[in-house]
């Protein structure tokens, strides 16, 4: 018996070393294709080049809008400058969300007085009727204080006031903990009779720029307006409820869901040498909030994802499967981009091997998040100390994204780039997210680790 479990550890040991050897073999084999990329990536500022040149020459882009047609022409032409592989188009039907002029809101005080409130609509929203909603407010912090007011919400608008959790290191947990207010406040608010929602903003900075975002409807239940306030305003109607509960507040938007248009994702690629079926996907979305230029939501996954690629050509790389970098269309309204290219008759002759999305903002990018595990995940693992060699910290399991996440239903690896998230939800779906939020430098290295980790999934594969 001994013998035999001698054996045992003595095979366990043996095949343990052999894939450590394997391990390091693929980390010397391309860790001079690490360091050039980093040195190609940090000597050319293209990534950021290319987003001024997006934000400038278009905007915003609203999905639907006639400037996400014009960003999707614009991205087109850059790929075909730049000589990639296949450029084209795939039709995508996406909403057409529509803000309109007017969105006033005024607190009226039982002292007579009226206080200006900036507001702004979330996107989905119905308008109010044309003379505005007045109403008294109630606040809660949560849908179980809601439905414990019962009729007491009756015919008043509804403050929902809860906060992203500033205990949280990580703040995309601590805006999933709070989103749903946002998502579906309007129907829990209709629910118990509310006339209309107010939201506070999705950040955890106390400042006075309200932040947009969608909402939805529930069939069967009134639809009602739903607008944001900023995380100051906020604050300052909580203590005004304090000390004035019988304060009311009026409303007046103007916002109309229109028919919905046939819009594009946009793609190009560098096409394999070998496995030009199989296939690396780089992504970010092209459409952004109507605030701002969405200049890190996600201005920055478009320009990263196209310099991913060029990083790859310009070095002379010949990877063996195709990589290709896709602009999605609607992640903001809905996901009908990342939807209807996954399920694309396109596809049908295709195998997507990985895909890899930056929709977290363009700042210093920090790890890589990897949606796999057992010997897929520990593969990937294996390539850290490359990463560690350009600058970021990890690779770790959980990776993925809204537009990236339907292609998981054929088998597809999802990752996703992960940056520093402390200043994103300062910016994110609001007015600020503009080019001077961006750091050329931070915004190259993102480029710079999507690139590499594309190419070592198009040389090496991944364990079926």
């Amino acid at each position: 018996m001994q013998t035999k479990h001698l054996v045992f550890i003595s095979a366990f040991i043996l095949l343990f070393s052999s894939i450590l050897a394997a391990q390091s073999s693929v980390v010397q084999k391309y860790d001079s294709v690490a360091v050039h990329i980093a040195k190609e990536a940090l000597g050319s500022n293209n990534s950021y080049t290319m987003l001024e040149d997006l934000c400038t020459k278009v905007g915003n882009r609203i999905s639907g809008s006639p400037q996400a047609a014009k960003a999707v022409q614009w991205a087109m032409k850059r790929m075909q400058d730049l000589g990639f592989e296949n450029v084209h188009l795939e039709p995508v039907m996406v909403p057409h969300w529509v803000r309109g002029p007017v969105e006033e809101a005024y607190l009226l005080l039982p002292s007579g007085q009226r206080e200006k409130l900036k507001i702004t609509t979330l996107g989905g929203s119905i308008a109010t009727p044309a003379e505005g909603i007045t109403a008294e407010i109630v606040e809660v912090k949560s849908f179980d204080e809601l439905r414990a007011l019962g009729d007491k919400a009756k015919g008043k608008i509804v403050f929902f006031n809860g906060v992203m959790d500033p205990t949280l290191l990580d703040t995309f947990a601590a805006y999933g903990g709070a989103v749903s207010q946002r998502s579906a406040g309007a129907v829990a608010a209709a629910k118990v009779g509310a006339v209309a929602a107010v939201v506070r903003s999705m950040s955890l900075t106390v400042n006075d720029d309200p932040h947009t975002g969608t909402m939805s409807y529930e069939p069967g239940v009134p639809q009602i307006p739903a607008v944001t306030i900023s995380t100051a305003a906020a604050d300052r109607l909580d203590a005004l409820l304090g000390s004035d509960p019988g304060a009311r507040l009026f409303i007046r938007t103007s916002s109309a869901t229109l028919p919905p248009v046939t819009a594009h994702n946009l793609m190009g690629e560098l096409t394999g040498s070998e496995k030009p079926d199989e296939v690396i996907v780089v992504s970010g979305h092209i459409d952004s909030w109507d605030l701002s230029v969405g200049a890190h939501d996600d201005g920055a996954g478009c320009a990263q994802s196209i310099e991913a690629l060029l990083l790859i050509r310009e070095l002379g790389l010949k990877p063996k499967r195709t990589i290709r970098a896709v602009l999605f269309m609607d992640e903001e309204n809905g996901s009908a981009g990342g939807r209807d290219y996954a399920r694309s008759d396109n596809r049908k002759a295709e195998r997507h091997i990985a895909a890899i999305e930056s929709d977290r903002g363009g700042f210093l990018p920090i790890g890589m998040g990897v949606g796999a595990k057992g010997e897929a995940f520990d593969r990937i693992k294996a390539w850290e100390p490359l990463f560690q060699r350009i600058g970021l910290q990890w690779i770790r399991p959980g990776g993925g994204g809204s537009d990236i996440a339907p292609l998981a239903e054929s088998g597809t690896m999802l990752l996703d780039l992960v940056p520093d998230s402390q200043r994103y939800f300062d910016v994110h779906h609001s007015g600020t997210d503009t080019l001077d939020k961006v750091n050329p430098r931070e915004l190259q290295l993102g480029a710079n680790a999507m690139a590499l980790m594309a190419y070592l999934l198009a040389e090496e594969g991944i364990p079926r």
